[in-house]
């Protein structure tokens, strides 16, 4: 994607790590390792907050004073600088995806949910969950972040919504909710007239005047989707007017703002049930 940097290890070994992280999204990181059974790490911490999920196989799992035989399904979460290690079980087969998200961004999004009031890291007090929405969560995160055609701010709205989730089940307490309807409206609008344009959530926010993850919890209650799928939705409106006047699909695709035709076509069957060519005859 233009303006954006990413960085992944492409390794044919599946004990390997793989990486991902972004310029555009510097506060989060990916890792995955798919055959993890000759990775041991020694005790260690993170300066970050970390949220893993076992895929596959069993490991022991140290954190600070807890130690638990875990497999897959598992969610586990170390907050920063708690010492912890986890280390597969004999032979088996052992694979996980894990992030790494920075604490100042986490901070802040703890407030804006209404967490902490003194603006200080709202640390976790559990060390594993079988939460099974947590953990299809995390992996849907990681498969939007390493997917190549899915923009800035797909991605950006994915891990909010995920770590709003996160903080949700593993510190409820009770939040705060206000009428949104006029600031959802201006969103609406803004997405409608500029969805040809590379929105980032920060642009759709200072419109609506509302905070990030606020605006995605209320958005996707009122419309039914998040402001991106509201956009990707918009462009593919634009793309059905721009084809019925018979022009040309890759014009149409670089014009409605996707990445190329190809992207378009993907997109346009996955939302009208037939390909661009189809709609346009």
């Amino acid at each position: 994607m233009s303006g954006i940097t990413e960085a992944a290890s492409h390794v044919k070994s599946a004990s390997a790590p793989k990486f991902w992280r972004s310029d555009a999204l510097p506060f989060i990181e990916a890792r995955s390792i798919d055959d993890g059974r000759e990775v041991c790490y020694a005790k260690h911490s993170h300066e970050t907050f970390s949220i893993g999920a076992v895929t596959g196989g069993r490991s022991v799992y140290l954190n600070r004073h807890a130690r638990e035989w875990i497999g897959a399904g598992a969610v586990v979460m170390m907050n920063p600088d708690d010492v912890h290690a986890c280390n597969p079980i004999a032979d088996e087969r052992w694979s996980y995806r894990m992030l790494h998200v920075d604490v100042e961004w986490f901070t802040g999004l703890q407030h804006e949910l209404g967490f902490n009031e003194n603006r200080a890291f709202c640390a976790f007090s559990q060390t594993m969950t079988l939460d099974a929405a947590l953990f299809d969560g995390l992996n849907r995160l990681c498969a939007i972040l390493v997917d190549d055609d899915a923009d800035t701010l797909r991605k950006e709205s994915a891990a909010i919504t995920f770590f709003s989730e996160v903080q949700r089940k593993l510190n409820p307490a009770s939040l705060p909710d206000r009428d949104a309807s006029r600031q959802l409206v201006r969103a609406a609008e803004f997405i409608a007239e500029n969805c040809t344009q590379s929105l980032t959530l920060e642009d759709i926010c200072e419109v609506a005047d509302l905070s990030a993850s606020h605006l995605i919890r209320v958005f996707k209650q009122r419309y039914g989707m998040t402001p991106h799928a509201y956009l990707i939705n918009r462009r593919i409106q634009y793309s059905r007017a721009q084809l019925r006047r018979g022009r040309l699909i890759a014009d149409v695709a670089l014009d409605a703002g996707f990445a190329d035709q190809a992207h378009l076509q993907r997109t346009f069957k996955r939302l009208v049930a037939a390909t661009p060519g189809q709609y346009r005859t």
